[in-house]
């Protein structure tokens, strides 16, 4: 009779390891919860501003295939193909900081389908571009100390605070924003989140972020039985409330769908390539303030040289990789990031299972469609906590450092003007459109650009340099 062989279980919070199944599968779901509704978004902006009719054939078969490539490339990260991965707990995703030049490429090449061709062509060159950054990051990595990476993270954070407080009042735009009700579902996901999160053990504490999202689902749907599920806007229309499950999407999706290669057609045209190669620049930025936040927020440690390089690779091909399904440039998500910061779950195999599922809703619309009926308020409840995380990851960096003068210029000024730009951005209306694209969209890539400049100019302190005090 042959012996069974034993399999030994790892921790949650090792990278390496395998964990059982009902330990693993919450804690990657709820990466997938995480960033399920920033994956799609930009797609939905972009492809509309390029003439792509919402909710069309083509649009759907487009979203479908987001989250089919982002399942593969996070595959990629997490256990890589050669150089290509960083092999550490990275979620990829449509990148929702194209959002503001794509709208423009495709308001200037004529709002029409060869408008996304021509996003999709730039995407192909720009992905190989920041592919080869990543393979020279080496030398490049003296412009990165902790001050600066903890200027790009602490950036991150505080530029999608903003994004987690719109979700917790029911969406930016939505006519009952702020209503009592979108704000007592996002408070009482936001209390069972950090009830389970401090005052329980095991799988409920690790996966309080998920356990908090279906407690949201839960109230939503007996909230549906209580209270009105509408509302009559200010010009009289009768709407829907934004914290309604909506299940109609799922009736209509289809059971098996496999994506399409080329949905659209790929156009190379230099108006499109040349914003969409610098915003490949700033992507690379955001990507190593990513990394470190993972790192530092996960794993009490700076990136490794061979980290950078391979997620920065990673980063670029996959986006290279993306086109050719018709989606626009995957990045890391800094909503994972957030969540790894925050429950300092690291382990690669349970993530693993996030990505496969990712996958799975590619394949299998109707399960995409249950993710997506998810209202804004049960998303912002954990969002806020996980931004706010993010935040706390680049505190962390910075004070990896003695605090002396240098540091505090360095970190005051490129987060006073960087965030600053980001919150007011009509500050630069009156700039050309190329400067606005760039240093007008989240504040992250002036904090990025001016925190690297500064701790190229400004003096080393002396070793004697009493610290700021406090």
């Amino acid at each position: 009779m042959k012996m069974e062989k034993q399999i030994t279980y790892s921790s949650p919070y090792e990278i390496s390891g395998r964990l059982p199944f009902r330990q693993a599968i919450p804690l990657g779901m709820q990466h997938v919860l995480a960033m399920f509704a920033g994956n799609l978004a930009p797609i939905i902006i972009i492809s509309t501003a390029c003439g792509i009719v919402s909710g069309s054939p083509e649009q759907i078969l487009i979203i479908q295939s987001a989250m089919f490539v982002a399942g593969v490339v996070t595959l990629v990260q997490l256990f890589p193909i050669g150089r290509i991965g960083g092999k550490l707990p990275i979620v990829m995703g449509t990148s929702s900081g194209f959002i503001g030049v794509g709208r423009s490429i495709g308001a200037g090449l004529g709002g029409n389908v060869y408008a996304y061709g021509a996003i999709l062509g730039a995407s192909i060159i720009g992905g190989l571009f920041e592919g080869v950054l990543g393979i020279f990051l080496k030398p490049l990595r003296k412009f990165f100390p902790s001050v600066v990476t903890g200027c790009v993270v602490m950036a991150i954070g505080l530029s999608l605070i903003p994004v987690g407080i719109n979700s917790f009042g029911g969406g930016a735009g939505a006519g009952d924003f702020g209503s009592a009700a979108n704000l007592f579902v996002g408070c009482i996901v936001l209390v069972v989140i950090v009830a389970l999160k401090h005052f329980t053990k095991g799988i409920t504490s690790l996966a309080s972020i998920l356990f908090g999202i279906i407690t949201g689902y839960v109230v939503c749907a007996v909230m549906g039985l209580m209270l009105p599920i509408t509302y009559t806007d200010a010009g009289g229309a009768e709407r829907a409330c934004s914290w309604v499950l909506q299940w109609g999407g799922v009736e209509a999706a289809s059971l098996l769908s496999l994506p399409s290669l080329f949905p659209v057609p790929i156009e190379f045209d230099l108006a499109a390539i040349i914003p969409i190669a610098i915003m490949f620049i700033v992507t690379t930025v955001e990507t190593v303030g990513d990394i470190a936040g993972i790192t530092v927020g996960g794993m009490g440690r700076e990136p490794t040289d061979k980290e950078l390089s391979g997620g920065i690779i990673c980063d670029g091909l996959g986006s290279t990789f993306a086109a050719i399904f018709g989606v626009l440039p995957n990045t890391s998500f800094s909503q994972n990031v957030g969540l790894v910061a925050m429950t300092k779950v690291v382990n690669l195999f349970a993530i693993s299972l996030g990505a496969v599922f990712l996958i799975a809703c590619g394949l299998f619309p109707k399960l995409a469609a249950v993710v997506s009926a998810m209202p804004q308020s049960v998303l912002g409840a954990a969002a806020v906590m996980m931004f706010a995380s993010i935040v706390v990851s680049g505190i962390q960096l910075i004070t990896k450092e003695k605090i002396t003068p240098r540091i505090v210029t360095i970190v005051s000024v490129s987060l006073g003007l960087g965030f600053g730009m980001g919150s007011s951005p009509t500050i630069l209306s009156q700039l050309p459109d190329a400067i606005q694209l760039i240093f007008g969209g989240s504040g992250i890539v002036p904090a990025a650009i001016i925190a690297i400049f500064l701790n190229i100019v400004c003096p080393k302190d002396d070793e004697d340099t009493d610290p700021v005090p406090h």
